[in-house]
């Protein structure tokens, strides 16, 4: 078996998708012409960045969503090149805007709509959580809830008992 040249595989690589190709011409067709803008709510949804637009909204309206730099309402006008910061379970998602869309578009599409520069996503923590319980084992006991609070670092009542016993 030979192996492909250099060459070759990295012109298939270049060639996109047919399919991809129709669906950024469907979704080009179906979104904003030259000069015209896109509700930015609206734009996160569609590239997917946001699972349904009212939480895009809600998200907007909560202050999570900032283009250049600035708090945004959900109806501000989005443009191309407009850098879109959004806070979402965590995370912060850093993204500028390469092309507007009004229709929410499949993955490999949406993904050619922005430039994600957001920074690498924090590693899992490979240690099992502290303090869970095998289902059916009861209720616990006194000291089983003070192992699982020293587990979980909140010492709560007993920080505030040794508080009490170093006080003169």
């Amino acid at each position: 078996m030979a192996a492909p040249r250099d060459g070759a595989a990295a012109a298939a690589a270049r060639t996109p998708d047919p399919k991809t190709t129709a669906a950024i011409a469907a979704a080009e067709a179906a979104g904003p012409q030259n000069g015209e803008s896109v509700r930015v709510d609206s734009w996160i949804w569609a590239v997917r960045l946001i699972k349904t637009r009212s939480l895009g909204s809600t998200a907007c309206r909560g202050g999570h969503v900032r283009v250049n730099g600035e708090r945004v309402k959900p109806a501000y006008s989005l443009r191309v090149g407009d850098e879109v910061r959004l806070r979402q379970e965590g995370r912060e998602r850093v993204v500028v805007v390469k092309r507007l869309i009004r229709k929410r578009v499949g993955a490999p599409v949406a993904a050619q709509c922005y430039l994600d520069n957001s920074p690498p996503p924090p590693p899992r923590e490979a240690v099992a959580p502290a303090g869970i319980r095998d289902r059916g084992a009861g209720r616990p006991t006194k000291r089983d809830r003070r192992e699982m609070d020293r587990l979980r670092n909140l010492d709560g009542l007993s920080s505030a008992r040794r508080d009490a016993e170093t006080r003169p």
